[in-house]
Formats: C-alpha cells, sequence, structure tokens
C-alpha cells in the first residue's frame, strides 16, 4: 500500500506578525515547524523572538514545545503560546481577539503559579495578561511583557 505524503508546509511570504504576503515578496524568515528543543530552549527562542518584534514566530517556538510537552506540562505551554499569539493580534489590530486570548492564556498558565517550571514568572505573566487584555480591548497597547523565564 503506497505512504500517503505529508502535506508541504505553505511557502507563501510571511510578514512578521504571520500574515501571508504576494509570492516573490522578502518575507520574514520562517520558523522551522517540528523542532524539539528543551523547555529552556524553548523559552530562550520564544524570547529573543518577542524582544525582536515577531511574536507570531514566538508562538510557533512555544506551540512547537506545547505539541511535546510532558502532559502535566501542556498546559503551561498552550497558554504561553497563547500569550504570545494574543501579542500578535494586538499589533495586527485584532482587539477582540487579542484580549480574548490574552485572557485564554492567562488562564491556561494559572495553575503554574505555585510551582512554576523552568523558573517560568507564571504570577506576573497572569497579572500582565490580565492588564494587557484591558488595554487592548480599550484601544491602547499592552505593556511590555515580564521575560518568560530568569
Amino acid at each position: 500500500m503506497p505512504s500517503t505524503p505529508r502535506p508541504r508546509r505553505n511557502t507563501r511570504p510571511r510578514d512578521r506578525l504571520g500574515r501571508p504576503l504576494p509570492y516573490g515578496s522578502d518575507g520574514s524568515p520562517p520558523v522551522p515547524e517540528g523542532v524539539l528543543r528543551t523547555p529552556p530552549q524553548s523559552l530562550a527562542e520564544a524570547q529573543h523572538l518577542l524582544d525582536t518584534g515577531f511574536p507570531f514566530a514566538a508562538h510557533e517556538v512555544l506551540e512547537d514545545a506545547w505539541k511535546s510537552a510532558l502532559p502535566d506540562e501542556r498546559e503551561l505551554w498552550r497558554g504561553l503560546a497563547q500569550l504570545a499569539v494574543g501579542l500578535t493580534h494586538a499589533e495586527r489590530g485584532n482587539r477582540r481577539g487579542a484580549a480574548a486570548l490574552l485572557r485564554r492564556g492567562a488562564c491556561s498558565i494559572a495553575a503554574y503559579r505555585e510551582q512554576p517550571p523552568y523558573g517560568v514568572p507564571v504570577a506576573d505573566l497572569c497579572a500582565w495578561a490580565e492588564q494587557a487584555a484591558a488595554a487592548v480591548a480599550d484601544g491602547g497597547r499592552p505593556d511590555p511583557a515580564p521575560r518568560l523565564a530568569p
């Protein structure tokens, strides 16, 4: 029985916020999909991408971590990915979507407040996400997020 080929990743160029650009345009370099990183590597790479203005790419890194995480850590990584994509939506001007994702991300990571894995400042991120969601919903910009790890 022949195997089914895997679907090809869309090769269309994208801007720094993940929006498709016309073919032949210079886009942002894509983040390779499915890369297995250690949790500290994932946090460091996502932080670098956030610091340099690429929240969509940070979301992709955190999504890879979420997909490969241990079952008891999946909500943490999912929540961190939601925070990054919330920032992406805020920068795209999608206030409603940004606020919803920032709040959802805060809810997803809240269970890790007492014993945050990998030094993730969960309490600070939750407080920031709630403030950022309110600011975005009111038409403002979120304050810079706390660092993902020390």
